[in-house]
């Protein structure tokens, strides 16, 4: 009875043994005696006790491998260190796990020997300012190498270029000689357009100036024009009035049935009142100087009497 328990404890050990489940984004390499048998996807799988065996669990999702600086040469013969990081993943487990003995050695080797190539071709400058190319080149080789193993390189980027210490010098030397220069010109180009905009302005102040003082003297002289034109209608408006007075005189004169002494005597009175006192001579017609006469005659025969 014993005996009979420990088989059955044993068989089930050996079938639970037997019982696989291979996960998500996973593949089982299965060998049956020593020669590869099938790869196992996802899901439940049952092996052979004691023929079959898995031989590799291989991991299918992206990975990334981070190699350290490698030296690599120019053209111009400077001497830099590269560091590299390679996406890849595997497409196929039975390459992955019976191509080559460790791939992600090979990889890190093949990166090396790929960078120097490739950076060989180039000189420092081009090296600095071509990390899209050389990314580009590289994928494209690694894929290239990296078929038969079962591998796939989605992506390369270089991660630090670091050039000697004498070339770092030198470069921010150059850096900072660029930047003052820059700088220099942006300070000039500013003083220029400075330079510009008061000029523009003192000729628009000018221009505004001159407007002004032209709109001043239009304004002062039609003020002048106004004034003499109100000053001689009030000057005609007073010869009007003088005149009319006169007029008013010599008719009530008349109305009042004055001789003709006394009509000229008026006539006297008006000469000197347009004289007004200011002119040093006044020329009287020779009737009115006759009648004045008689009139001087006349009043010195009063006397007499």
């Amino acid at each position: 009875m014993l005996f009979f328990i420990i088989v059955l404890v044993l068989a089930i050990i050996v079938i639970s043994t037997c019982v696989k489940i291979v996960p998500q984004a996973y593949s089982f390499v299965i060998e049956r005696l020593g020669v590869y048998k099938q790869t196992w996807s996802v899901g439940l799988h049952f092996k052979i006790p004691f023929l079959d065996r898995v031989a590799r669990r291989v991991n299918l999702k992206e990975q990334v491998a981070d190699f350290e600086p490698q030296p690599v040469i120019t053209r111009d013969n400077v001497t830099m260190q590269i560091d590299t990081i390679i996406f890849y993943q595997i497409t196929d487990p039975k390459l992955y796990a019976y191509g080559v003995e460790n791939p992600i050695v090979a990889i890190k080797n093949l990166t090396a020997t790929t960078l120097r190539n490739i950076v060989g071709d180039l000189e420092l400058d081009e090296t600095l300012t071509s990390r899209e190319t050389i990314n580009a080149r590289m994928r494209t080789e690694l894929d290239v190498a990296t078929d038969p193993w079962g591998i796939k390189v989605n992506r390369v980027e270089l991660k630090n270029i670091i050039p000697p210490r004498d070339i770092q010098e030198a470069m921010e030397k150059q850096m900072r000689a660029e930047r003052e220069k820059r700088e220099q010109i942006l300070r000039a180009e500013g003083e220029k357009k400075s330079a510009v905009l008061i000029a523009e302005g003192n000729k628009e102040a000018a221009i505004l100036n001159a407007e002004a003082d032209k709109a001043a003297a239009v304004l002062a002289a039609d003020a002048e024009k106004q004034k003499r034109i109100l000053e001689a209608e009030g000057e005609a408006e007073a010869i009007l009035k003088v005149q009319q007075a006169t007029a008013d005189g010599i008719k009530a004169i008349k109305e009042a049935g004055a001789d003709e002494a006394v009509l000229t005597l008026k006539s006297l009175e008006t000469f000197a009142a347009a004289a007004d006192g200011q002119a040093t001579k006044i020329i009287i017609p020779s009737e009115i100087q006759g009648i004045a006469g008689s009139v001087k005659a006349l009043a010195e025969i009063i006397k007499d009497k």
